[in-house]
């Protein structure tokens, strides 16, 4: 039985590489190389999580730049986990240099029906002098203020620090452990581990059909932007309070698009840029996302430039499309008083 769910994980794997072959098949061959990096890297998130059970639970950490999945945010860092039926889970961290912090519990095991059900941020989350904190998930509801109550159906957890800038100097750290014993191990279940198996084939073989799907209407409509009101509420696994703005450029060579809005207040926001495949660029190397603490916002305005070089426009602030005719930004507004004004997009020739 385990052989037939590896064959289907290799089948899935396999399927998945053709169809992303075909599909780019128009494509010139850096972007190519991208779609096949960006597959390589979902594959890599994905089995980095494999093994965890809900009855262990174990925070790792996720989308990293080798596991960049699904619109990854180079000013975030996360940590996730499952969760079983334990009567409760203690939560022990430290925030590092991080400005913001969340701690979501949600219902559901796939992106299409995950709903939160419960949190706690940092206008709750008690920290010591030196950063170190401590939640409590628990099963029924208590007075202390680090005690968060999750619902019977709760499946994951997710801690997220906001940072101010890509590389963080200390980006924090965080644990979890049950309050209960977890039951006596049982001996490996080779029928579970394959159906797991086939299971994560069968997903791998839809990513490239979700980078597709999900770029779709960006190329409809590009050198425009729009309200991503699907990203809202906490569905798909994302933070519960930030209001999503998302557009897409198309340029030639000569070309920068400027986008020009007034700067709603909020506790935090970012702007950053992704290829077609839904990987942010090189933010290790390139100046590919902006916050607050290195954008230039004058008369309460963020002016953002995007092109392949600098391209020297007085008042904005330049970010790298590595020379990309084609890509999404997604600006981010964490609990934003109202809702973010759409700003003004235009194309304009470098010189």
């Amino acid at each position: 039985m385990t052989e037939a769910g590896w064959a289907n994980l290799v089948a899935g794997l396999e399927a998945a590489g053709k169809h992303l072959d075909e599909s780019t098949r128009d494509l010139d061959p850096a972007e190519r190389t991208d779609g096949q990096r960006a597959l390589l890297r979902a594959v890599n998130n994905l089995l980095g999580r494999f093994e965890i059970a809900g009855d262990t639970p174990e925070l790792t950490p996720f989308n990293g730049w080798r596991q960049k999945f699904f619109m990854d945010n180079p000013d975030y860092r996360y940590w996730i986990t499952d969760i079983g039926d334990g009567t409760g889970y203690r939560i022990t961290g430290n925030v590092g240099s991080s400005v913001y912090q969340s701690i979501t519990a949600y219902a559901g095991r796939g992106i299409a029906d995950a709903t939160a059900v419960a949190r706690i941020d940092s206008d709750d989350l008690v920290v010591d002098a030196d950063g170190t904190f401590v939640v409590t998930l628990t099963r029924r509801a208590t007075e202390r203020p680090s005690d968060v109550e999750i619902p019977e159906g709760t499946s994951s957890v997710w801690v997220r620090f906001v940072h101010d800038e890509p590389a963080p100097v200390d980006p924090g750290t965080c644990r979890i452990e049950r309050l209960d014993p977890a039951r006596p191990a049982t001996a490996p279940d080779d029928a579970k581990f394959a159906r797991d198996l086939s299971r994560l084939g069968a997903f791998i073989s839809q990513v490239p059909r979700a980078f597709e799907m999900s770029a779709a209407e960006d190329l409809a409509q590009t050198n425009s932007v729009r309200h991503w009101s699907a990203m809202t509420g906490g569905a798909a696994f994302t933070e519960p309070g930030i209001h999503y703005l998302r557009g897409s450029w198309s340029l030639a060579q000569d070309e920068c698009l400027v986008i020009d809005g007034p700067l709603v207040s909020c506790r935090h926001w970012n702007i950053v840029l992704y290829s077609r495949f839904l990987n942010s660029l090189d933010y290790r190397n390139r100046t590919v996302s902006r916050t607050t603490a290195n954008a230039t916002v004058a008369d309460g305005r963020f002016r953002f430039a995007l092109a392949g070089q600098n391209p020297g426009i007085d008042g904005h602030d330049w970010l790298d499309t590595e020379g990309r005719a084609f890509g999404i930004f997604v600006m981010r507004f964490l609990q934003p008083e109202s809702e973010p004004e759409l700003p003004d997009v235009r194309v304009v020739p470098h010189a």
